[in-house]
């Protein structure tokens, strides 16, 4: 009796000093809705942040996204094609999605993630490309000798004028970017941060291919006539 009453005592000790008399069925639940993460993960993560709710989602977060970047690496052949008509009809996007199997791109939650994508396309008429990958050499230096003749920038030395068309040249390029964008629900994250997040939940890579943006009337004139 007394042998089991010391070994209970010793749990306890030591649970408390993970961090676990802390946690509660109930954060742990809360924590696993926020973040889709395991059971036991959410459980760990609440005990090492000794039950603050904050510090537990950013450290499975940052697991989570470390994660990712793992699966980020894997052939994504897979996907979908989701669409996007704003109201009126006068705007619409078509987004391509990819993902490793056919078991996922079957997947509601894939579908729900490209046409969050679409919209946001559709939300940020500065985009043009999905990633750094799609902007050529070429551009980057075309728009660098543009910018170093702008009027603002006359008679200061070389090495300042460089580092400012550099800047100015990257600030632009970043408004092109699908995935550098800020997610339009949740300013605080990135677009890539969001797809991040779907490759946790789903288990696999997931990537944006490539996406088209329509608006009525765009590339035509009116003739004379017509007007």
């Amino acid at each position: 009796m007394l042998y089991r009453q010391t070994l209970l005592l010793v749990v306890a000790s030591l649970c408390a000093a993970a961090g676990y008399s802390t946690v509660s069925a109930g954060d742990v639940k809360k924590l696993r809705e926020a973040t889709g993460a395991g059971m036991m993960k959410c459980k760990e993560a609440l005990a090492e942040a000794n039950g603050d709710f904050e510090k537990a989602v950013e450290e499975l977060r940052k697991k989570g996204l470390a994660s990712a970047e793992k699966k980020a690496s894997r052939k994504a052949l897979e996907g979908i094609v989701e669409t996007y008509i704003h109201t009126g009809a006068k705007l619409g996007v078509m987004v391509e999605v990819n993902c490793e199997t056919d078991f996922v791109a079957k997947n509601p939650t894939l579908s729900e993630l490209a046409r969050t994508i679409a919209m946001q396309v559709a939300a940020c008429p500065t985009v043009e490309v999905v990633s750094m990958d799609d902007i050529s050499p070429d551009y980057i230096e075309k728009e660098k000798k543009i910018e170093s003749q702008a009027e603002d920038l006359k008679g200061k030395p070389a090495a300042i004028v460089d580092k400012i068309v550099t800047g100015r040249v990257e600030k632009l390029v970043k408004t092109k970017l699908l995935l550098d964008q800020p997610y339009i629900r949740d300013p605080s994250i990135t677009v890539k941060d969001l797809i991040s997040q779907y490759i946790t939940k789903m288990g696999e890579n997931i990537r944006v291919s490539r996406f088209v943006r329509f608006n009525v009337g765009e590339g035509q004139t009116k003739s004379e006539e017509e007007e």
